[in-house]
């Protein structure tokens, strides 16, 4: 593998403003889990599902404070790769941390691109076969890397299109059900007895694995480190984009949560396959074609989560290869459209493949696991550059209790996750930590195989 210095290629353009980042961040964050994921909440605690959103915010906002921090100090696309190697000194560890990003966004892209032309099937009544499925699943993400190939300002209007368009579907539900408020006990959880009361079978475990449950529902925010380098003043703009859009999602999941309990019964929330449809016909029953309204919602959002992690895993790739760890043909840059095309064609040639393979489902139950891994290794990472003097600054410096925290309770939500794992009947969630493992490993080997050389520890800033 050759110097990173070698390859001298041009920069990417420094385009991203503040308000920007920030839609960057919600739009990845909403996302369309959110739709089914109320439901599955809702079965385990009641109407207190709201407490599962609010650990899940906790927990999340730690680490996200730790990530804006970084992301204002280093404004590096190698993101949390590069926050690694620099804090802890690992190559072998920084590779292993990028890798499960990528594997993360991959998965993402894929399955993301399945649904969306499942979701155009059931609104057009198609009734294609699965080669015809995959063929045209291949083709959204050709659609969507030409975007991206076409530059990071493109990228974020569209971003910002499609965030519009997915919380309005948000704000519709809690517009519509805000005067049911108040209607219900909050408290009432599926374990309450009745010399107990409402609340009585509410437990710390309960919490936690709805916590680990709607945990997935605020990631996304990671991904604004590995355009960090793309940002106007990263140390200004970085942390006020991040914070500002985990602040804006929680205000928005939290009054989802409410609204959804307060109009329909947990009971048949945990049952229906679309929960939040449901509480919008009933909070709104003049609302007749709320169907085809929110199945076009459901394909913006799911697009845009595909575009941002095809946008993510171009940076990281192209970030990696500046640090040595891949390849330093993947660094190369567009002359005229600043975006990195060989890293673009190279993610969409490996996702095109997992598409083809069909085993995309079994590795999208991994990629919370491999994620909370990742969390708890950069705030690590933070607590040792915090105590080196010679570090940079950014313009948000939480004190370093915080990435502690942050690394606790990610490394609580991976036990809470794998004790899930071991209890489960669902199949996928069994085999999901043997299918993060397996990452891993494959992480490892492929380190050895391509034997990165002359790995930039300290890239000048």
């Amino acid at each position: 593998m050759s110097d990173p210095k070698e390859t001298q290629s041009p920069a990417l353009a420094q385009s991203i403003g503040g308000w920007q980042i920030m839609f960057y961040g919600l739009g990845s964050m909403l996302g369309a889990g959110i739709y089914a994921l109320i439901g599955k909440a809702a079965g385990g605690l009641g109407n207190a599902v709201w407490l599962a959103f609010l650990m899940a915010m906790i927990g999340a906002m730690l680490t996200g404070l730790s990530y804006a921090c970084v992301g204002g100090r280093y404004a590096k696309a190698g993101g949390a790769a590069y926050v690694t190697h620099r804090g802890l000194g690992r190559p072998l560890l920084s590779y292993v941390i990028g890798i499960a990003v990528m594997m993360s966004g991959l998965t993402s892209m894929a399955t993301g691109s399945q649904a969306i032309i499942d979701q155009i099937q059931k609104l057009m009544a198609w009734n294609l076969d699965e080669n015809t499925m995959k063929l045209c699943s291949i083709g959204v993400v050709f659609l969507v890397g030409c975007v991206i190939y076409r530059g990071i300002r493109e990228s974020m209007w569209l971003n910002i299109l499609c965030t519009v368009i997915e919380a309005s579907g948000l704000l519709f539900i809690i517009a519509v059900g805000v005067k049911y408020w108040g209607s219900v006990n909050y408290l009432e959880s599926p374990g309450d007895t009745a010399a107990g009361g409402a609340g009585s079978g509410i437990t710390l475990m309960l919490v936690m694995q709805g916590a680990v449950l709607t945990f997935y529902s605020f990631i996304g925010f990671e991904d604004i480190l590995n355009v960090s380098e793309e940002v106007k003043d990263p140390a200004k703009n970085v942390p006020f984009g991040l914070i500002g859009a985990m602040v804006l999602a929680t205000c928005i999941y939290m009054a989802v949560a409410i609204t959804a309990v307060s109009v329909v019964p947990w009971q048949e929330l945990a049952k229906s396959g679309t929960p939040l449809m449901d509480v919008a016909s009933r909070a709104a029953p003049w609302f007749k074609g709320i169907g085809p309204v929110y199945a076009a919602i459901t394909i913006f959002a799911i697009g845009n989560t595909a575009l941002l992690n095809y946008l993510m895993g171009s940076r990281l790739l192209y970030g990696m290869s500046h640090q040595g760890l891949l390849p330093s043909i993947l660094q190369k840059v567009h002359p005229v459209r600043k975006s990195p095309h060989i890293a673009v064609f190279v993610l969409f040639i490996i996702v095109s493949i997992l598409i083809l393979s069909g085993g995309v489902k079994a590795l999208a139950e991994s990629t919370v696991l491999l994620l909370l891994t990742v969390f708890t290794t950069v705030n690590i990472s933070l607590v040792v550059l915090k105590r080196r003097p010679d570090e940079p600054r950014s313009g948000f410096e939480p004190p370093v209790v915080v990435p502690i925290l942050g690394a606790l309770v990610c490394a609580s939500l991976i036990i809470v996750r794998l004790q899930t794992a071991i209890t489960s009947g669902d199949e996928a969630q069994r085999t999901a930590p043997l299918i993060a493992g397996a990452i891993v490993v494959i992480s490892l080997v492929l380190y050895k195989v391509l034997k990165p050389r002359n790995v930039v520890a300290k890239i000048e800033d």
